[in-house]
């Protein structure tokens, strides 16, 4: 990856667009709508409109939907990636994103269609290809879910 480390994008929020020319993931798996308050290296916030038409309802569970924790988890580090992506200046690039690890996940509350979930990540380390963030997913202020994760960031070109 090219050392772009000094040189962040200057956006402190994306919208869908922009975060497609960031990440690679398309639906039914993009599950963040916009990531706003984005502080290069440090932080950003993901939200989330959470939908009854979206995909995993239909199974999980038809007759009481419950956003699954592990699509909750994934949306904290689409969020992270984001970040990221913005620090790292990685738009219009072929930017990959693996999972490396997941400690300390916990859920609390049930997200359920209508809600609007609030992904908050914090930068733990980072800087080049390893990343590691604590996000926090929040419905109107409580607390639904936290986790530590580890990530790596690569180009395609350089796998």
């Amino acid at each position: 990856m090219a050392d772009q480390t000094r040189n962040p994008a200057p956006y402190t929020e994306t919208d869908l667009s922009l975060i497609k020319r960031i990440i690679p993931h398309r639906y039914p798996f993009l599950l963040i709508d916009k990531v706003r308050d984005i502080v290069p290296f440090k932080s950003g916030v993901g939200i989330k409109n959470v939908t009854a038409n979206e995909p995993h309802f239909e199974g999980h569970f038809p007759d009481q939907p419950v956003m699954p924790g592990v699509m909750i988890v994934e949306a904290m580090a689409q969020t992270s990636a984001i970040v990221v992506g913005i620090s790292m200046n990685i738009i219009d690039q072929p930017m990959l994103t693996y999972f490396m690890g997941i400690d300390k996940c916990k859920f609390r509350r049930m997200v359920v269609p209508g809600d609007v979930l609030e992904l908050h990540c914090t930068a733990i380390r980072g800087g080049g290809k390893i990343w590691k963030f604590e996000g926090k997913a929040m419905v109107d202020g409580q607390l639904c879910a936290s986790a530590e994760f580890t990530a790596m960031m690569a180009l395609k070109e350089d796998e």
